[in-house]
């Protein structure tokens, strides 16, 4: 079967059964299910500029709608920290956490902040400055909420790089911030601080 991309499962969730004309056959219409695309939407694309994320492309599309694969983006992140959406309550950013290392032990006083694990496994550790008794192993798909005032610290465990997201509210990082590598990053806090 040939999809195109006004079929279904992308991009609406329009299916009125619409007449298809057999030119082969001359009878009567026969009827399948299509999507429509709404008339005010005639330039959809699923992702920004026609791109799909098999390319490099991430970058902050803050404070303007925004949808993508966070799975897809996470996994093709190479970077220690990419900000990709920084609005005025919240930021998501990708990170890549190479074999061995760690985010580094860190407390965020004012915010809360959620991390998901795409690919790999690691430790977290959560607790006080002086007693970071926290302790979980980590791997696909777990969820890592922390709350406002608690230090913590993500270590990769694994054999491959530890691929994940991080959603601050409010955000944490500069618009556009790219953090190449962990020692980079650790220099931005330091300048910003």
């Amino acid at each position: 079967m040939n999809y195109h991309s006004y079929m279904y499962p992308y991009p609406y969730a329009y299916y009125p059964r619409v007449p298809v004309y057999n030119h082969g056959n001359m009878g009567a219409p026969g009827y399948w299910n299509m999507a429509v695309e709404p008339s005010h939407a005639t330039s959809f694309s699923p992702f920004p500029n026609n791109r799909s994320y098999t390319d490099t492309g991430l970058k902050d599309h803050g404070k303007t709608p925004y949808v993508v694969d966070i799975n897809q983006a996470a996994k093709q992140n190479n970077t220690f920290r990419t900000a990709i959406w920084s609005g005025y309550h919240l930021q998501v950013t990708l990170m890549s956490i190479n074999v061995g290392e760690d985010i580094g032990l860190e407390v965020h006083p004012d915010l809360d902040q959620f991390l998901r694990i795409e690919e790999g496994q690691g430790l977290v550790q959560m607790g006080s400055k002086e007693s970071v008794d926290f302790l979980r192993h980590v791997d696909d798909d777990s969820a890592i909420m922390v709350p406002a005032g608690t230090w913590h610290n993500i270590t990769n465990t694994g054999n491959t790089p530890l691929k994940l997201y991080s959603i601050y509210a409010p955000p944490e990082h500069p618009f556009g911030t790219v953090h190449q590598t962990k020692a980079e990053a650790v220099a931005a806090e330091k300048s910003r601080d």
